[in-house]
């Protein structure tokens, strides 16, 4: 009798063992159930711990709350500039109603079929109305936000939430990447050239004004070098005319031995002359010949030996002169 009994309680046992097997069931944090009975949904799970349902009537299916990832494939678009890009885009998504998202799609696999055409509509619908030059400004983050409003408006019937757009990778196509490239090196060499002419015409300008500058300086230098000079030669002339007015007769006869050294130093020089010449007069006959010498005419005109002889060396004298002219230059 009591082994009967044993054997009762432990089939009791098993049977509420496995009731509770099939009654319970436990609910990850990083999940949502969805209560089915027959097929039809019941109710929905969304808090984590355990839970319970109907045995062998009710089962559960589960969907995941954390968020989604989607990594589209690249697809050509045509900018609002009319140049195409090719977009190659992810988006994130998270599953907001699991009664709704099973009703309009059944299950996750067949949801994604669904994302990748509307998100390549949101991408065609904002990025058409935009540059190029906008969707590589600080612009982007705008754009990329109406992207996700406008998914999450298609998306809203799919109880799914789409958190974020993002483009990951923009190319020009390869037909007109050579186009694009021309145009870009085209604009940089204009932009070079209107630099160099700008550096041509200030470096002009500060040549021109450096010039001037030169040659002001240099004609104040000239006019202030000719008015010294004009200062020296008046005084060298005022204090010549003082010397050599005391005995103009000597002065003649120095400046006459002056050209006769400076004419014949050369051994091999000739003239072509009149003996009458004035230039000769010195060597003419003593009688012909009358030098003051101290202011008085001399009794007996001497010759030009004796001339030499009487008052030396030509040079010497020359040399004393032109010492006395040094001081009155220097002044």
């Amino acid at each position: 009798m009591s082994q009967r009994i044993l054997i009762g309680l432990g089939v009791v046992v098993a049977a509420t063992v496995f009731l509770l097997f099939n009654a319970l069931f436990t609910v990850h944090q990083t999940q949502q159930a969805l209560v089915l009975q027959f097929g039809n949904p019941v109710r929905v799970v969304d808090e984590p711990g355990l839970s319970i349902k109907l045995p062998f009537v009710q089962q559960v299916e589960f969907f995941e709350r954390r968020v989604l990832d989607y990594d589209a494939g690249a697809v050509e678009l045509v900018l609002g500039d009319q140049r195409r890009l090719v977009v190659d885009a992810f988006a994130r998504y998270r599953i907001t109603d699991p009664l709704r998202f099973r009703q309009s799609v059944g299950a996750e696999v067949a949801f994604r079929g669904r994302l990748e055409p509307i998100t390549f509509s949101a991408l065609r619908s904002v990025l058409g109305e935009v540059s190029l030059f906008t969707i590589l400004s600080e612009e982007r983050s705008r754009l990329m936000r109406r992207i996700a409003e406008e998914a999450n408006t298609a998306l809203r019937q799919f109880g799914v939430e789409v958190i974020d757009v993002r483009i990951k990778r923009a190319d020009l196509p390869t037909e007109n990447q050579e186009a694009i490239f021309l145009r870009m090196q085209t604009e940089r060499e204009r932009e070079a050239r209107e630099l160099r002419a700008q550096g041509e015409e200030i470096a002009q300008r500060i040549r021109a004004r450096a010039d001037r500058e030169r040659r002001v300086l240099i004609a104040e230098a000239g006019q202030e070098a000719e008015q010294i000079r004009g200062r020296g030669d008046a005084i060298a002339i005022a204090t010549f005319a003082e010397a050599f007015g005391q005995d103009p007769a000597f002065f003649g006869f120095y400046r006459s031995m002056q050209a006769y050294r400076n004419s014949l130093a050369d051994e091999a020089t000739s003239f072509v002359l009149s003996p009458d010449s004035d230039f000769f007069r010195f060597f003419h006959s003593a009688g012909d010949i009358a030098i003051e010498v101290a202011g008085e005419p001399a009794a007996a005109a001497p010759s030009l030996a004796d001339v030499m002889e009487e008052l030396g060396d030509v040079e010497g004298l020359a040399g004393l002169v032109e010492e006395d002219e040094q001081p009155v230059r220097a002044e």
